[in-house]
């Protein structure tokens, strides 16, 4: 697919080696053009906001705040935003979440540069790419927490109180206790930030 401009791409990736690889090669057919870097989740929402490029590539692991954060915040000021997310693991129900904040490329980081070139193009041209090893294992996400109880463990996560929560949630804190207590009973831990831990290391946020 041949385009009259190259398509504006911005690099986010706390890997400086791989992104450094990846800048340098994917612009090599002239189909694209490397217009920023990011090597945290703040630089990429800067970078993004800055820029305004046709497409996003952005790491779904990221110090400061992860993809997913990243590309929530990046959303809320830049609707429709072109996003291809990069992940070295598939975890189950992150392909979902990437998707309910309007993320429409998804594949893995041992990917090819050509074929992240295809999907670049892919995206810049309105359509979807999701790579084959992240739907399956969107298949076999069999978490039994509910989206809300999942967001309130991921405020745990990040060390914020219930009444932090709440807030940034929008939820009444009596509300936020009872998703908490629920997630605890799913996970079978006695503590919001063990059961934080635990549905992190099962892969269910």
């Amino acid at each position: 697919m041949t385009y009259t401009d190259p398509i504006r791409i911005i690099l986010a990736d706390d890997e400086h080696l791989l992104r450094s690889a990846l800048a340098a090669l994917l612009p090599l057919d002239g189909a694209i053009e490397v217009v920023a870097q990011a090597d945290d989740g703040p630089g990429a929402v800067a970078a993004t906001l800055r820029h305004r490029p046709d497409v996003l590539v952005i790491d779904l692991e990221m110090p400061g705040m992860d993809g997913l954060e990243a590309v929530a915040a990046i959303m809320a000021e830049c609707p429709g935003q072109r996003v291809l997310m990069l992940t070295r693991h598939a975890r189950p129900g992150v392909l979902r979440r990437a998707l309910t904040l309007g993320v429409t490329g998804f594949m893995g980081k041992g990917a090819d540069p050509e074929d992240i070139v295809e999907a670049v193009c892919s995206l810049h041209s309105g359509r979807r790419h999701i790579a084959h090893e992240i739907l399956e294992a969107s298949v076999m996400d069999d978490s039994p927490l509910t989206d809300r109880e999942a967001d309130a463990l991921r405020e745990t996560r990040e060390g914020y109180s219930v009444k932090d929560i709440a807030h940034r949630l929008h939820l009444a804190p009596g509300t936020v206790r009872n998703y908490l207590s629920s997630a605890m009973q799913k996970t079978g831990a006695s503590t919001r930030h063990d059961a934080a831990r635990a549905a992190r290391d099962r892969g269910w946020l």
